[in-house]
């Protein structure tokens, strides 16, 4: 029997207040119970409970009212990248749409920072992009592959910012693209987009590297559509 080790005492307390909020126990605009008696409830020391609200307020889940009750906020409206990553875990609190909204979110970025990374740092986007000849035709390995393209080419187009807010997004990427590229078709795609990708590079074109982001980021967002509406 594989063995795990326990939530250490915060961790179990964060998880547990998340879901508490994204279960709607705790509604945006209503306040949590007292300290004393939500630290009771969660089986954690105040110290404990008190590190664990500062984390969450800092994401954006609540925000601390000193001489008043902590109040839970519209995560939607007042969150931080990181409550992508606890919606990473909650599939079932996204909404119907919010994978879309998430592919579009990076065709507005993408192209921009291929442009960039061939700008600045072609080589070693040349350098991955040679791997992909060999990859598994399996969803984990295009999954992990195309993570690691679009993490790779945040780094060479050498601002940072791109870099961040693409790791923000990392936990629900994992779950999409394993979903995606579990269609033979979308593989034949990525493979295809490589290679093209791999042409610009070579031809030291920043604007054809822009070109063939924004194109392919286009079709994602057209398979995607049409893979969830034959119910993959």
């Amino acid at each position: 029997m594989p063995w795990s080790a326990p939530q250490r005492p915060a961790a179990y307390a964060e998880e547990t207040l998340v879901n508490a909020i994204l279960d709607g126990v705790y509604p945006s605009g209503t306040t949590l119970p007292g300290e004393r008696d939500l630290a009771a409830q969660l089986g954690v020391t105040r110290p404990t409970l008190r590190e664990v609200l500062g984390r969450l307020e800092r994401d954006g889940w609540l925000t601390i009212q000193h001489g008043k009750s902590t109040r839970v906020n519209d995560f939607w409206l007042e969150g931080g990248l990181n409550v992508l990553d606890a919606l990473a875990r909650r599939p079932d609190a996204l909404p119907g749409d919010f994978i879309r909204r998430l592919l579009e979110v990076r065709l507005a970025l993408a192209p921009a920072y291929a442009c960039d990374a061939v700008r600045c740092g072609a080589a070693d986007v040349a350098a991955y992009l040679a791997g992909a000849a060999g990859l598994a035709d399996t969803a984990d390995a295009y999954a992990g592959f195309d993570w690691g393209l679009h993490h790779a080419l945040t780094v060479a187009s050498d601002n940072p910012v791109y870099t961040l807010i693409l790791n923000g997004f990392a936990g629900l990427y994992r779950q999409m693209a394993l979903v995606y590229f579990s269609q033979a078709e979308a593989r034949v795609s990525s493979q295809t987009f490589y290679q093209e990708l791999l042409g610009a590079i070579q031809q030291q074109c920043p604007t054809a590297a822009q070109r063939i982001v924004e194109r392919v980021m286009k079709e994602s967002i057209v398979l995607w559509q049409e893979f969830r509406e034959q119910g993959v």
